[in-house]
Formats: structure tokens, C-alpha cells, sequence
């Protein structure tokens, strides 16, 4: 569904992509892991089209997405912290964002996710007076409702209370089923091990490995996800 070939990327003299190799399939959800600085954002960025790349090709569904917007009407993104327009009201962001969108919503999924995080009772307030993790619960809600086949979700579990994280992480995991890809960066490795099916690790612009949660923890001799990890960045820097 998503293929990067040799994808480099320069902020001035500084590379922090360099030659991105990789190949992203349906029916599963791929974790995309590394240290601060280590080029997660900008390759996911790039992949959105919200960062021109310097150099190599990115494919969509077996189109080039290099110079095409219309790509995007496939994917679902979930940023980290998102902005809303703050006198607006949650209903009416909703209906701003149907008649603007309009393809791929669905009303029983936007239904689900209000009933699973509780949000009726904020439909009529304003988004500035929502708390930090409203807001993350309205994020998914609009990132979800458009039943997008591919989905970004950057940290979605950031400031979710336990109930609400277990609702998005069931959601999450559904996609497999219906055959959906999707994308994610989490610090919590816990989290990680426990819905993805395939890591990426990135160190310093580059592919450091790559394979099944199961493959890396047996490969690094670890117990779990989060020592295989950091066992992984010991040996990246040389340490």
C-alpha cells in the first residue's frame, strides 16, 4: 500500500533522511520507532505530503504521490497534539469537517467513537474549553469517522485515561481486520508490543532494522519489546 524508494531529505547541510527503503502492506499495524532526531516525523511528513522530499519516490496504492495531492482522500491522520479552531463547537467542527471532506464518512464509526469516549455530553461545548485529553479523543474521533484505508496516528494514546486508550486500541486493531494499514509512533513500548504487528526502527536518517515485534525481542535476546529496544540503541550508538 505505501512504498519508499532511496528517500532523502535535507533541512539545509543537515540529512535527515538518507535512502528510506521500505514497503508498507495492508492487514497490519506498522510501528515506526526511533530516538528523538532520528527522522520518524520527517518520513512520515513526507509521506503525507507535508514535507517535499530532496530526493527518491513515494508510491501510494501503486501511484506516485511525488506531485499528487489526490492520494490523501485515502489516509486518516492523527497528529500528536492537534489544533482545532477554538470557538467552534465540537458538533459543529463535526459538521464542518463532513461538508468539507464528505468521502469515506461514516456515521455508525463517528457514533461509536462519541458513545466509546463519552464525548455526548461535549458536543455543544467549545473546543478551547476541552481538556487536553477531550481533545485527544476528538482527534481520533475525526481521524476515524472518514474510514480512511490508511491510517497516521502519532502517539494516539497521549493523555487518555486507561478506558479510553483500551476503547482506541481496540479500534485500532479492528483495521487489521478490514484489511486497513496502519502507521504509528509511540514512546510507550508497552503499548507498541502489545497492538503492532511490524517495527521499523530508525537511527540517525537511516533503517537501523526492521521485522516483527516477535522477530526483534528473540533477536535481541530480550524479554520483552521495550529491552530489545533499548538494547537496539546501545548497540546504534556504539555504546
Amino acid at each position: 500500500m505505501v512504498k519508499v524508494k532511496n528517500l532523502h531529505k535535507k533541512f539545509g547541510k543537515i540529512e535527515v533522511l538518507k535512502g528510506i527503503n521500505i514497503e508498507l502492506k495492508k492487514g497490519q499495524v506498522v510501528a515506526i520507532l526511533g530516538p528523538n532526531g532520528s527522522g520518524k516525523t520527517t518520513l512520515i511528513k513526507s509521506i503525507l505530503g507535508l514535507v517535499i522530499p530532496t530526493s527518491g519516490e513515494i508510491y501510494i496504492k501503486g501511484e506516485s504521490a511525488t506531485h499528487s495531492w489526490d492520494y490523501r482522500k485515502y489516509i486518516g491522520y492523527m497528529p500528536q497534539t492537534a489544533v482545532f479552531p477554538e470557538n467552534l463547537t465540537l458538533k459543529e467542527l463535526i459538521n464542518m469537517l463532513v461538508d468539507i471532506r464528505k468521502e469515506g464518512y461514516n456515521p455508525n464509526i463517528k457514533e461509536s467513537f462519541i458513545q466509546g469516549f463519552k464525548l455526548h455530553q461535549y458536543m455543544d461545548k467549545k473546543l478551547k474549553t476541552l481538556s487536553g485529553g477531550t481533545k485527544q479523543k476528538v482527534s481520533a474521533l475525526i481521524t476515524f469517522m472518514f474510514d480512511p484505508e490508511l491510517y497516521f496516528l502519532d502517539e494516539p494514546t497521549v493523555g487518555l485515561d486507561p478506558i479510553s486508550s483500551s476503547f482506541l486500541k481496540d479500534k485500532i486493531r479492528e483495521q487489521v481486520e478490514r484489511e486497513r494499514l496502519v502507521v504509528l509512533t509511540s514512546h510507550i513500548m508497552s503499548e507498541v508490543e502489545e497492538i503492532a504487528d511490524y517495527i521499523i526502527f530508525l537511527l540517525e536518517g537511516v533503517v537501523y532494522v526492521q521485522g516483527s515485534v516477535k522477530e526483534i525481542i528473540e533477536n535481541s535476546g530480550e524479554k520483552n519489546l521495550e529491552r530489545a529496544i533499548a538494547k537496539l540503541m546501545e548497540r546504534g550508538y556504539g555504546s
